[in-house]
């Protein structure tokens, strides 16, 4: 950590805000392998929970929606579009739960000493994302196993995991900020989550919704985030339905800015309410 002298003023969280975020950039890190470490701490199998979690989601989905509902899969093995949009989802719920809650388990340290509080939810992401990255060994595997070769789109896949974190992000710092001071989101966002899984396109393609309500169904920014994942896993077996796509990418920037606005507009009341 920088022994460098940090002189406390009037209006420095306004002026010095994203110089004193770079400037404790270790703390960041600090935060985020601290919560890596605790997160499958005294478990039985450790971080092999990042593993089974989606693997037995994508089976129940597959066997759902493939063999029971018949649902089309595009000529793509029904396992494959279920894990390429797992994958996104699984970050977006992790992270969203994370973040409402990283205020509330940090409230010792905001309490007691001053750094820029966007450094708590933005390391609670990136736990989940470690999780992210773990989790697509379980989509390589599956590629691998069914013989599927990704074509070029696949290069756009970093451009796609961008979105998702920025929609988690979003979402993130707005539940974050909100449960400091009404701690009814702890009970809102599990549902938050579980609702948002019936309405994504994850155990299913986007293309079984009705063309007449597809930019409706994209008000939803993890549909765009989904759709671009399978297209860029999937290639010309997915389609990408561009108005939705930017509709959904229009949010997620919506939801980011005005999710750094009002956890910027409050964070100042934090160490007082929690």
């Amino acid at each position: 950590m920088s022994t460098r002298e940090l002189i406390i003023e009037a209006g420095r969280t306004e002026g010095q805000y994203w110089k004193d975020l770079w400037r404790y950039r270790e703390l960041f890190y600090f935060l985020a392998w601290r919560d890596i470490l605790v997160r499958y701490k005294q478990t039985a199998i450790g971080i092999a929970w990042a593993l089974i979690r989606p693997f037995l989601t994508m089976i129940v989905f597959t066997i759902v929606f493939s063999q029971l509902a018949k649902l089309p899969s595009g000529g793509v093995p029904y396992p494959i579009l279920v894990f390429a949009a797992m994958l996104p989802w699984q970050f977006f719920a992790n992270a969203l739960s994370e973040c409402s809650n990283s205020l509330i388990t940090n409230s010792n340290l905001i309490s007691k000493v001053y750094f820029p509080r966007l450094i708590v939810p933005a390391s609670a992401v990136i736990v989940s994302f470690v999780d992210f990255l773990i989790s697509g060994m379980i989509l390589l595997a599956l590629m691998i196993w069914y013989s599927f070769v990704p074509d070029w789109h696949i290069v756009f896949l970093p451009l796609f995991t961008v979105i998702a974190i920025a929609a988690a992000m979003g979402v993130g710092l707005w539940l974050a900020a909100l449960n400091v001071k009404y701690r009814d989101f702890r009970y809102i966002v599990p549902f938050i989550v579980q609702f948002g899984l019936y309405i994504s396109p994850v155990g299913f393609s986007s293309s079984v919704v009705p063309p007449q309500w597809r930019l409706l169904y994209s008000l939803n920014p993890m549909v765009g985030v989904i759709d671009g994942f399978r297209w860029a896993i999937l290639g010309k077996d997915a389609e990408i339905y561009w108005p939705g796509f930017a509709l959904s990418l229009g949010l997620v920037a919506f939801v980011l800015y005005t999710g750094i606005w009002y956890f910027r507009k409050t964070e100042r009341t934090f160490a007082d309410v929690i």
